[in-house]
């Protein structure tokens, strides 16, 4: 297959849904040598701020000098961007090779009657297969949905990370956060050490699983712990504070804004800590200040432009929203915001917007360019409880562009929800690539 031909053809797999469960992806990696076998992970799950976290444990082992490779979902612009070693998206011509090598083990499982791989297994046997051909010394590897069914949860990995446990998802995973903490914590095994950030019952269940397959708990926030050491950058620069860790301190300049970003940096730190102290020795700290300054995971509290500025954030559930509220209201106090504003149908528009919509001095609703958009129009009515100004622009494009027109110079644009939309929001400003 071509690139273009590979892309057609993963694309066609949606088609299968979202079929949770392990027996395919088992079987088609067997198929393929259990190439994951073969492979150093780190594996991170969680509800917000496990692809952050991921990007940030990447980043420290890269600046430590080891080939790493990174797995996460979904993409911004090009689905290359899933599949990095050391901060490079895999070639085109390589996803292409390695999924004309994956086809006919798929088509023999469907004749030999075994279900279909769904699109997330393929893109996950894609990257095992990757990683272990292209020899790395480590994988951060992100869930893609949950935790114990979900198709990454095949391998056994050096430290499991979970950040937080909040509602989303409820379809797939369970009404409450104890039941979504379950499904969670699945990603436990059997004596390898578990770094949280996670609080309340969330914790409580985690708890309760780390101790089952006795695997040692490092709890951010009492076991590593952070803090700021000066006031917040207000330009969307950086943002610096302190973090204490299992065996060093480090004093952090981080690239993403938010509060939130300290905590999955500190996840992060402890994370690495564990898999270094599992060695024998401890993590090198110019790595962790290293590899935590150069981190690049755009589209989350992204400032792309100033004058207005210009904000990118996929907050796409509630408690994403309330990072952000948090955020906006500590970076840019007395500053008029207006937000671009696209969201799934399945996620709880009401809260986020309850969150962010009482800071709007005008919002233009727009549709996320996803099958999942449902009614994106009825975000609006949720939008009016708050305020009178309120467009309905069903093109991201003109929506970017009319909230444009209306801001002033020192207003803030804040283009947030779906990170589908985001994405297509950041390639109408021109910053496709990432």
């Amino acid at each position: 297959m071509t690139y273009d031909e590979a892309i057609t053809y993963l694309k066609g797999l949606t088609k299968f849904g979202m079929n949770l469960g392990l027996g395919r992806i088992q079987e088609l990696l067997r198929r393929l040598g259990n190439p994951h076998r073969r492979l150093n992970i780190i594996h991170v799950g969680g509800t917000n701020g496990k692809g952050s976290t991921t990007a940030m444990i990447a980043g420290i082992l890269r600046a430590a000098g080891y080939k790493t490779g990174m797995f996460t979902s979904p993409h911004l612009h090009s689905y290359t961007e899933r599949f990095l070693i050391n901060g490079r998206p895999i070639a085109e011509a390589k996803l292409a090779q390695l999924l004309t090598e994956i086809r006919p083990h798929m088509d023999n499982m469907v004749a030999e009657g075994f279900e279909h791989p769904t699109e997330f297994e393929v893109s996950t046997a894609l990257a095992l297969l990757y990683f272990a051909m292209e020899e790395t010394d480590y994988v951060a590897l992100e869930v893609g949905l949950g935790g114990a069914i979900d198709s990454t949860n095949v391998v056994t990995p050096l430290v499991s990370v979970i950040t937080n446990v909040t509602l989303d998802h409820m379809d797939h995973l369970g009404s409450t956060v104890e039941e979504i903490a379950r499904v969670k914590s699945g990603i436990i095994k059997k004596g390898v050490p578990v770094v949280t950030a996670a609080e309340g019952v969330a914790l409580e269940v985690i708890r309760q699983a780390a101790k089952a397959n006795q695997s040692r708990l490092i709890l951010v926030g009492k076991d590593v712990t952070w803090s700021s050491v000066q006031p917040r950058d207000n330009n969307g620069g950086y943002q610096q504070f302190k973090i204490k860790g299992l065996h060093n301190q480090y004093h952090i300049q981080l690239p993403l804004l938010g509060s939130h970003q300290q905590i999955n940096a500190a996840t992060a730190v402890a994370a690495v800590e564990m898999l270094f102290s599992n060695g024998g020795h401890p993590a090198p700290a110019a790595a962790v200040v290293e590899g935590l300054q150069r981190v690049h995971w755009p589209g989350r509290l992204e400032v792309v432009r100033k004058n207005p500025t210009v904000l990118l954030d996929g907050a796409h559930n509630h408690a994403g929203a309330r990072a952000l509220r948090q955020a906006l209201l500590e970076y840019f106090p007395d500053r008029q915001l207006i937000f671009v504003l696209g969201m799934l149908a399945d996620k709880e528009r009401s809260k986020v917007v309850a969150e962010l919509a009482p800071l709007a001095k005008a919002v233009v609703v727009t549709r996320s360019n996803h099958p999942r958009a449902g009614d994106w129009t009825k975000l609006a009515d949720y939008v009016k409880k708050y305020l009178e100004d309120v467009m309905i622009i069903e093109d991201v494009r003109q929506a970017v562009k009319t909230a444009l027109d209306k801001a002033r110079q020192d207003d803030i644009l804040c283009i947030t929800g779906s990170l589908y939309m985001v994405a297509e929001a950041r390639s109408v400003l021109g910053l496709s690539s990432v």
